[in-house]
This record gives structure tokens, sequence and C-alpha cells, in this order.
């Protein structure tokens, strides 16, 4: 009767060399999982910041678009006039228009840093700016929009705000503004919020 053998037993092992580890480590999908995500994770994160950074950033341009519409009104039907409102008055009301989400110090009403508000009075409709007022360097011109001059009766003005909105995470939104402080990138989004109207005739 013929009996078979194991032979398995009498191979000799395979010996152990460092195109043979190479291989196996090649093979091995132990830890993948982990390794890309590690490598996906900055990026991931990144974009998901930058997209929460724009929706907060969207939601301000409204509220100081908000508070721009409403203070206009004040100064067309008469609330708010020069010879009642001062300009700290004036930056104090506007700031509580948009207090939900911006907050004003009181150094900021008194000493401007991140808001501005140009208020005026024009004989035409066609002498109001249409431009933002940059420096030479490219930065927002701040000493071209110290205005506070709110006409009477029937006359033509206009109520701007500039808030300097701060970037933490978005890399987009530095290069869609043509804000460039001395050529550079700019570490905040200039938002930009216009009112232009004739004055009630109100008594």
């Amino acid at each position: 009767m013929r009996q078979d053998h194991d032979t398995t037993k009498n191979e000799a092992p395979r010996p152990v060399t460092r195109r043979w580890i190479g291989r196996r480590f090649a093979r091995s999908r132990d830890g993948s999982a982990a390794i890309e995500f590690a490598l996906l994770a900055i990026p991931y994160f990144m974009i998901v910041f930058a997209i929460l950074e724009t929706f907060i950033a969207f939601t301000g341009e409204q509220l100081v678009a908000n508070a721009v519409d409403t203070m206009s009104r004040k100064v067309r039907t008469g609330s708010i006039t020069a010879a009642t409102t001062n300009e700290a008055a004036f930056r104090r009301a506007f700031c509580s228009e948009i207090s939900i989400l911006i907050q004003c110090s009181e150094q900021e009403i008194a000493t401007p840093d991140k808001l501005w508000l140009d208020v005026r009075n024009f004989s035409t409709f066609a002498l109001i700016p249409g431009s933002v007022p940059l420096s030479a360097n490219g930065d927002l011109n701040t000493a071209a929009i110290k205005n506070y001059a709110p006409g009477a009766q029937k006359t033509i003005n206009m109520v701007r705000a500039y808030y300097r909105w701060d970037i933490l995470t978005d890399l987009l939104r530095p290069y869609i503004t043509n804000v460039r402080p001395s050529g550079g990138r700019p570490n905040y989004f200039l938002i930009v919020e216009t009112a232009a109207f004739r004055n009630e005739d109100y008594p």
C-alpha cells in the first residue's frame, strides 16, 4: 500500500530578504485608511472652514446692508439731521443695528479702525462717487471718507459704510477684492454698502 508523505515539513524555510520584505510591505493595506485621512484632513477641513467663513461673511454683508438702509431711512425722513444727531451718535446708532454679529467698542466708535461711515449731501446724483477710495499703496483711503454732513429737506444724500472683515481661513476672498495693501495679500475682505436718496420734505 502506497503511503503519501508530507514533504512540506522537509522544505527549508523561505529566506527573508530585503526584496521579500519590500513586496510584503507593498501588498499590506494595514493603516492605509489612517494615512489617507491624514493626507486629506488638512485640505478637507480648510475647505469646510472656508465655506463656513464665507457664509458668516455673507451674513455680515447683509447685516451691514440692512443697517445702511435703516439709517438712510432715518436721514431721509428727518429722524436724523446734522442739528439733532452728531457723528458719534450716528455711529453708535449704526453699531446698534449690526450688534447681532458685529460688535463696536467705544474706542471703535470714537476712533474708527474697522467701520467707516461716509454721510454726505450732494447737489446732483451724478456727483455721488461710484468707486472705493484707495490710497497710493492700494489700501482703503480712510482719510477720504471721514465725512458726516447729512443734508436738509429735499437734498440728495449718500450713506455709505465700509467694514474691514477679518479673514481667518478663507483662501478665496483675498483674491477677489481689489484692496491690495502695499501690493500684497490683504488679510481682510472689504464690505461696502451704499444708499443714495433724496430727502423728503419733512417739517
